[in-house]
């Protein structure tokens, strides 16, 4: 069996002796008997651990190999669906709607619950009451040709401003001359962010330097707490958030101390004005209760005042007001447009409406509730429930082309009036801010619907621009198969943003260009028939390209709200000022969201 060798036998094993075999050189065989050598002179633990790591790798390997090749598959599937980044939609002409949008990102999920404090603080770093978000860098990217355009025309605004009406509170840019209304420089502060985001710096220097040498709020002066709230405190804190520079905290400091003593009332709702010097407060001049909207249009300022202060007098103020309303009758979640500050009660019989005295009620309860991190649960419940009662009671279709519109409610027997304000169409932009944050998502298709017909009262106009009322017609075979109509008293355009606003809020979560376009076709309109020679001005009448009756004077949120509008609607990276950060008070000043 075993030829030429010999077999010795030992007790426990046998040994054989083999005649000798020609080896492979040295060379080649001492790396595989050294690692076989190592391999076993290794502690078993060690070799486990060796054998896992490579078998997970492996493992990956597989998963990646595997991930690549369905990557084609599972694409297909979803090439029914555009995406939001690749819409070219083409306007063939004003009538068109948008094609179905696309849904948006998935919404918050902890919509309906309250942060845990310990989470709270966990993720707010700078829980002393400090804004928590990094500013936007110093300098732009590169803008985009109709950016440069609307840069252009805040440049030219500015410089009109600058050259007749500088420190007023605004321009006329026909008479070259100026007007005061509050006397507080109310078109410079309005603007200080507007510069700072279009990175305007050396106009922003100019401005800057006015408010730290002339800007002075010891006047004996009345003004209207809501409009100096929105405008002056809301321009300075949001600039202050954007610069970090104290300068403009310190002004709002000055100016938030003597505005809050216009909650001293029977009731704790503030009166409508303020004097600045007594800080004595009171009612309109013009009757006897201060508007809904207003009163309710102040708490992201002074919770803004208090979180960066630490002084929480400001926001306990402002945010009773919304606790005390809250618990007040509505009807199916609407409120009549006058409130009593004495009594804390409704006027009777006063008209429910979205547009004027009625509009930023709404939302500001949306608007508060993601400022405070989403954790005031009765905000969120009299938002939706608003909404819902808009939809019951507001909403109505016209004749012949079906475009929503929310009428008004008028008188005690709350009578249905088919008319809306252009302050309406700030609306669109709240609903899809709304379903951004885990409302509703048939609230989509309610902006969807209600933007389309904003649009059109701009683009149906000869001049492009919207009337501030529209009357809308609901019976078929009437008008002329005209869907709304624009009485005379009511056609004039005063330089408005809401539209533009909602326009920005829709591109801005869906990505749909369309809305970019129908923004520029509006800002052409703008330039073409508001644009002068030392400005912009607003004009009596829409309905005619040639007799426009210009009413020479420039609007301070022009500067603050319109131009900045169009400036965001047209920049390519919408993740500067992403609504996941920030929150735009009624005057499109930016103040950070907190987590609590």
């Amino acid at each position: 069996m075993y030829s030429g060798g010999v077999m010795e036998e030992r007790r426990d094993y046998v040994t054989l002796s083999l005649p000798a075999v020609l080896l492979p050189p040295p060379a080649a065989a001492a790396p595989s008997r050294s690692w076989r050598r190592r391999w076993k002179q290794l502690p078993r633990l060690q070799r486990v651990v060796v054998v896992m790591v490579a078998v997970g790798l492996l493992v990956g390997v597989a998963l990646l190999v595997t991930t690549y090749l369905s990557g084609p598959s599972h694409s297909s599937s979803l090439s029914h669906t555009p995406q939001p980044s690749h819409f070219s939609y083409k306007l063939e002409n004003n009538l068109t709607p948008p094609p179905v949008m696309v849904h948006l990102p998935e919404p918050h999920q902890d919509k309906v619950e309250t942060v845990p404090e310990e989470q709270a603080l966990k993720d707010d770093p700078g829980h002393d009451g400090r804004d928590q978000i990094v500013p936007p860098p110093g300098l732009p990217q590169k803008r985009s040709a109709r950016q440069e355009a609307v840069v252009a025309a805040m440049k030219h605004a500015w410089k009109g401003y600058k050259t007749y009406a500088w420190g007023h509170d605004h321009l006329r840019p026909v008479s070259q001359t100026r007007s005061d209304w509050l006397r507080l420089g109310l078109t410079l502060v309005d603007a200080l962010d507007t510069l700072w985001i279009m990175d305007l710096r050396e106009e922003f220097s100019e401005a800057r330097e006015w408010v730290a040498t002339q800007l002075n709020f010891n006047l004996n002066q009345d003004v209207n707490l809501f409009e100096t709230t929105i405008r002056v405190l809301g321009g300075l804190l949001s600039t202050y958030h954007l610069t970090k520079e104290q300068l403009f905290l310190d002004k709002a400091v000055d100016l938030g101390e003597r505005l809050v003593s216009g909650f001293n009332s029977g009731s704790g709702v503030p009166f409508a004005d303020v004097n600045l010097y007594s800080r004595r407060a009171s009612k309109p001049k013009w009757g006897p209760d201060s508007s809904t909207s207003e009163v309710t249009t102040i708490q992201l300022e002074f919770r803004d005042l208090s979180r960066i202060t630490g002084n929480p007098i400001f926001e306990e103020k402002a945010s009773f007001v919304s606790e005390h309303i809250h618990k007040l009758p509505k009807v199916e979640g609407l409120v009549p447009i006058f409130i009593n500050a004495q009594t804390g009660q409704w006027r009777s019989h006063s008209t429910i409406t979205l547009g004027a005295r009625g509009d930023s009620y709404y939302e500001y309860l949306l608007k508060q509730w993601i400022q405070t991190g989403r954790t005031v649960d009765y905000l969120r419940m009299d938002y939706n429930e608003s909404v819902s009662g808009m939809e019951h009671l507001l909403a109505a279709r016209t004749q012949p082309s079906k475009l929503l519109f929310f009428g008004e409610l008028h008188g005690s027997t709350k009578n249905f009036v088919n008319k809306m304000d252009e302050l309406t169409c700030y609306l669109p932009g709240t609903l899809a801010l709304g379903v951004h944050y885990g409302m509703p998502r048939h609230h989509l298709d309610l902006a969807q619907d209600l933007i389309y017909t904003c649009v059109q009262t701009w683009l149906r106009q000869p001049t492009h621009l919207a009337a501030e009322i529209s009357y809308f017609n609901t019976q078929p075979n009437t008008m002329d198969g005209e869907d709304f109509y624009v009485k005379n008293n009511d056609a004039h355009y005063l330089l408005r943003p809401e539209t533009i606003e909602s326009l920005w809020y829709l591109y801005h979560l869906t990505g749909n260009t369309t809305y970019q376009d129908w923004g520029w076709q509006m800002f052409q309109g703008i330039e073409k028939y508001c644009k002068v020679e030392n400005g912009y001005t607003s004009i009596g009448n829409v309905r005619s390209a040639t007799d426009t009756k210009p009413k020479d004077k420039m609007e301070s949120f022009f500067l603050g709200e319109t131009l900045k509008y169009l400036y965001l609607l047209f920049m390519e990276d919408q993740t500067a000022f992403s609504v996941d950060k920030w929150v735009f008070n009624s005057e499109a000043h930016p103040l950070p969201i907190y987590s609590r």
